[in-house]
């Protein structure tokens, strides 16, 4: 068997599309009648089936193993839909994430910025719990030191944590617990980027899982009041006379209503309405003083208004509740709806006065889920395809070859990094000729992992280029020569000795680096075995035919065209020079991972 250089595999990412075009347009007879589009009744339970469990695992969870699906294939769907929804009384016995001790209080409260931490040390002799030298060069070094260790530091551990969370989805016995929690992630989408504390982005992680399937008002009350929400929004300068509007025009836009709903002064208006409430530490407080105690006037009701009345004045408007409905529909079902099922989805909200556990048990349950309009129709979000072909390969524990948050950037959707406000956007946008070859690409470094890997928690060389500062003062060079930016001429001054300063941003960077590796605890870099002879094995499989058969019902959620099936059988055999399977047990795997490779790279597995 050939394995395919780094550079060219995307060649063979290509070869796949290829061999998956004719897949997309020859798909089974339609399975279900054509009026279930739309339906929301539940399906009778002679429609219920194996192939039905299998999709309701992948919407309700990041997909399903065969033991898996047979165990709710056994249930009526009504049961099986109650497992997956209301799974309170599931036993899910996971590991706490474990915190590696990087925060301390001292750091309280942050700078906004690097010079504003300098400035704050010159103008009062402390900041962030550290004071200025009495005498000396770089009298101001420790602070900028230290503001730049906890950059690097929360950065880092927010790495951690998406591992930790990307372990959950693998492995909890509520997947839908955690995809709602996913789903939440994405619509009050805040990022490390700018809260700059893991500790905000776990509370926030957590509150979702508390209220994932449960009620929006309080969840949404619980959000507004979230320290990382209240940081990514800028909530420390929204104060009485000078309202900051971002919170309340997202709240609007993008939480509720969704644009069109609102004016420009029902937002001014109800930006009054939040001033004052601001967090301290991890706490969520609300400033008096900086509290607009006057009457505001949102959405045509006037009062002397807080947040949580607000709030409540936007849930009462029934294209709330079609938002979200439509949303929640969108994320699980489909893209398109018809306005008359958004606004009957709108009423069933407002029924359960915004309970979300009914919502989703009526979607799961409904013809409209099963109908052929919604079956194999969406793209898998980067997250879901990932942490899906993990379980489906067997897998117990998220590898660290290939870095999960690094491979995920590249597919588009890293974990706690949302690109803004409004989230991920979702559907084709999942979709380039590039990122199909990524994801193709991701599938072969877990099943070839990359010798060339590079942890880039442990050598941020990679990231920051800040590695020859050390090698060059361990060289014995000053600090000024050792920290000039390469390719620049130092100043002649500069050239005779250390140049006096009150702090070296490089040098700044290389101890905040340095400190930050000593004390967050290193990812796991486990490398993915799958066992893909076991799999084929234990299936009674004897020929390739049949071994390509076997992966491509276990892997896939659509039938896949017979020519596309002989090809990759062809390619299987040629590379094990045989297409008896006793005579190739010995030496089969990488041959059989390299066709795993292949069927995952078709377009069709990109559908869930």
């Amino acid at each position: 068997m050939t394995l395919l250089p780094k550079a060219n595999r995307c060649h063979q990412a290509l070869a796949a599309f290829a061999l998956g075009i004719a897949s997309l347009s020859a798909l089974a007879a339609p399975a279900a009648p054509a009026n279930w589009q739309d339906d929301l009744q539940p399906i009778a339970s002679s429609d219920w089936s194996p192939e039905r469990a299998a999709h309701l695992l992948e919407r309700a969870g990041f997909g399903g193993t065969r033991a898996e699906v047979a165990r709710l294939a056994a249930m009526s769907s009504r049961q099986a839909v109650q497992t997956l929804v209301r799974y309170g009384q599931t036993s899910n016995p996971l590991p706490p994430f474990e915190a590696s001790g990087v925060h301390d209080p001292g750091l309280e409260p942050f700078a906004t910025s690097r010079p504003a931490a300098t400035n704050q040390a010159r103008d009062t002799g402390e900041a962030l719990g550290v004071k200025v030298k009495p005498g000396g060069n770089r009298r101001m070094q420790q602070v900028a030191d230290r503001f730049l260790y906890w950059l690097r530091a929360s950065r880092l551990e927010t790495h951690r944590f998406g591992y930790w969370w990307a372990n959950r989805m693998m492995n909890t016995q509520r997947p839908l617990e955690e995809k709602m929690t996913l789903f939440w992630h994405g619509h009050f989408a805040t990022s490390e980027e700018k809260v700059r504390d893991y500790r905000k982005m776990q509370k926030q992680n957590e509150l979702f899982r508390a209220q994932a399937t449960g009620n929006f008002r309080t969840l949404m009350i619980a959000v507004a009041q979230d320290p990382a929400m209240l940081a990514y929004l800028d909530a420390a300068v929204n104060v009485k006379g000078a309202p900051n509007e971002n919170f309340a025009r997202e709240i609007m836009e993008l939480f509720t209503m969704g644009v069109g709903n609102y004016s420009e002064q029902d937002i001014r208006e109800a930006a009054r309405a939040f001033t004052g409430w601001n967090y301290a530490g991890l706490e969520f407080v609300v400033n008096p003083a900086q509290h607009d105690n006057a009457d505001k006037n949102v959405l045509g009701r006037r009062g002397n208004f807080d947040g949580v009345q607000v709030i409540d004045i936007l849930l009462a408007q029934p294209v709330t509740a079609e938002f979200i409905a439509a949303k929640v529909y969108r994320y699980f079902v489909r893209e398109e709806l018809s306005q008359p099922l958004q606004a009957r989805l709108g009423e069933l909200l407002r029924a359960s006065n915004y309970e979300i556990a009914p919502l989703l048990e009526t979607l799961f349950s409904s013809r409209d889920f099963y109908s052929d309009a919604s079956v194999v129709t969406r793209i898998k979000p980067p997250v879901e395809l990932v942490i899906s072909t993990y379980r489906k390969m067997g897998l117990t524990a998220v590898p660290g070859i290939p870095d999960f948050n690094d491979l995920t950037e590249s597919l588009g959707q890293k974990l706690l990094f949302p690109p803004n406000v409004a989230g991920w956007a979702n559907g084709k946008s999942w979709i380039t000729p590039g990122l199909l070859f990524a994801r193709g690409n991701f599938v072969y470094d877990t099943v070839f992992p990359p010798i060339d890997f590079v942890p880039t928690d442990r050598v941020p060389n990679s990231l920051y280029q800040i590695g020859p500062v050390a090698d060059k003062l361990a060289a014995g060079q000053d600090t000024t020569t050792a920290t000039k930016p390469e390719g620049k001429e130092a100043a002649s001054m500069s050239m005779q000795a250390d140049r006096d300063e009150d702090f070296n941003t490089r040098l700044a960077s290389y101890h905040a680096w340095r400190k930050a590796i000593e004390k967050v605890k290193p990812i796991p870099r486990t490398i993915a075995q799958p066992d893909v002879s076991a799999m084929v094995r234990a299936a009674g499989c004897k020929t390739t035919q049949a071994a390509v058969d076997h992966l491509l019902a276990r892997f896939m959620s659509m039938p896949v065209q017979d020519d596309t099936r002989q090809k990759i059988a062809a390619l299987l055999e040629a590379d094990l020079g045989t297409a008896d399977l006793t005579q190739a047990d010995s030496y089969m795997e990488d041959a059989l991972r390299n066709a795993l490779h292949v069927i995952l790279s078709l377009p069709a597995y990109q559908l869930g």
